[in-house]
């Protein structure tokens, strides 16, 4: 079990209110209020404004209150978001502006002052963080820990949502309970059932014996679903059925197995975009996001930098002073950085300086950008073996051999433009995540 100090206290603080008021519809004179900072406005329940207005998506909108502005996200919505004309599908508006979406016309404006519960310290578990987004959700993850719904963490990757997923476990009344993890997105669909509910022995080739999966193992405690948004949608009714129930089948087996289980999932994917597109079940999304956390990026919370470099010396097994292996200097650099691959590229960086006994490069400085030969572009000489090289093949090999090339051009440069984003380039070159690595694994860049 994680280190969690005890006992934990909370504190208030005002943010700037959020009011949404129904101007045009069918449902015109309906207004809701922000909790918190944030609503979000769809025809499903569940949202902060749920709207009957058939034109509008089931999660159409998220509106956020940033300081004097208004945050508006379209989330993927069928006929959009729109203000004065202009297609809108992520900006930053003033308050009274007016929201089209579909037959309906929504006015966004300032409310009377929210108030946010902040963790009155800077850790919980593995977790570090004194920006107030960070001790906001520490301080959601205390609450929600006292209860056994399930949670729906989302964030970019990188941004800790397994530490995150742990610390809620560490947080409640299982934590002395197995803590199981699965990564969907890195299994074959083929496999990720087995992993799941197990498998009886004979149930297919190579089942020499009964295999307990991850909700059997994490009976009593808490499942981990890393990566839930690349769940195939074949097995959605599935984990659909296992939550109501809190029962099972193994794979190839009749008796049902009872469990009793606390499910946290995780996805860089916004589900409600998935539902709008019908690549997720909404009912499944009903049931996983009962409590939706959002992790903030490593680059909205900078100030968060020099608490996580000293976390991470210190478990690293480094007992000296921080600016021995990072310097003020290149604290300052660190602080300056857009950090794509959030807090596990920090991480990285951090045992990187340790062991090598200097400061890394960061991705993006100048002497790390990529040569110009790094990644082949559209002029670079293709095929590179000479054309006299190729016609003295067979058409097979010959064939085999361009394409092999261009596969390995393709996916260096899609790897690059997706920052090394596993998840991204799989949905950018709509190629399967499972595919997709293995490629990466033959053409060595996994």
């Amino acid at each position: 079990m994680a280190d969690v100090t005890v006992p934990h206290r909370a504190f208030e603080v005002s943010v700037h209110g959020l009011l949404v008021e129904v101007v045009r519809g069918p449902d015109s004179g309906a207004t809701t209020r922000a909790r918190e900072d944030t609503i979000t406005v769809g025809t499903a329940e569940g949202n902060d404004l749920v709207l009957t207005d058939d034109t509008v998506s089931r999660y159409h909108l998220e509106l956020k209150n940033v300081g004097d502005r208004i945050l508006v996200v379209d989330l993927g919505s069928t006929n959009g978001t729109s203000t004065q004309g202009v297609h809108v599908e992520r900006a930053s508006v003033a308050p009274g502006t007016v929201l089209t979406l579909g037959k309906t016309a929504l006015r966004v404006d300032s409310g009377a002052p929210a108030k946010v519960e902040l963790l009155d310290g800077d850790r919980l578990g593995d977790m570090r963080g004194q920006a107030p987004a960070m001790r906001k959700l520490m301080s959601r993850i205390l609450r929600v820990a006292q209860s056994d719904v399930s949670v729906l963490l989302i964030g970019d990757t990188g941004v800790g949502k397994e530490v995150t997923a742990r610390a809620i476990h560490d947080a409640s009344s299982r934590a002395d309970e197995p803590f199981e993890t699965v990564d969907c997105g890195s299994l074959s669909p083929t496999l990720i059932a087995s992993e799941l509910f197990g498998h009886e022995k004979g149930a297919f080739t190579g089942a020499t014996q009964r295999h307990a999966g991850a909700f059997e193992r994490a009976n009593g405690g808490t499942l981990f679903l890393d990566e839930i948004g690349e769940l195939p949608s074949a097995l959605q009714p599935n984990l659909l059925g296992a939550l109501e129930r809190r029962s099972f089948r193994r794979v190839g087996g009749q008796d049902p197995v009872r469990v009793d289980v606390r499910v946290v999932c995780a996805t860089n994917r916004d589900l409600r975009r998935e539902v709008n597109k019908g690549r997720f079940r909404q009912d499944l999304y009903y049931r996983i996001a009962v409590v939706l956390l959002e992790i903030p990026a490593l680059r909205e919370r900078t100030e968060d930098i020099e608490l996580l470099v000293e976390h991470f010396l210190r478990e690293a097994g480094h007992s000296g002073s921080v600016e021995a292996v990072v310097p003020e200097a290149a604290m300052e650099a660190l602080e300056q950085h857009t950090w794509p691959g959030n807090v596990r590229e920090l991480r990285n960086f951090v045992e990187a300086a340790l062991a090598m006994g200097e400061v890394p490069t960061l991705y993006g400085d100048p002497e790390m950008t990529p040569h110009e030969d790094a990644v082949p572009s559209a002029e670079s000489a293709f095929p590179s073996k000479p054309l006299d090289e190729l016609y003295a093949m067979n058409y097979k090999d010959a064939r085999a051999a361009i394409v092999d090339e261009f596969e390995g051009m393709y996916l260096r440069v899609l790897m690059e433009r997706c920052r090394e984003n596993v998840s991204r380039a799989a949905r950018e070159s709509d190629i399967h995540r499972s595919y997709l690595t293995q490629m990466l694994k033959r053409h060595g860049l996994r």
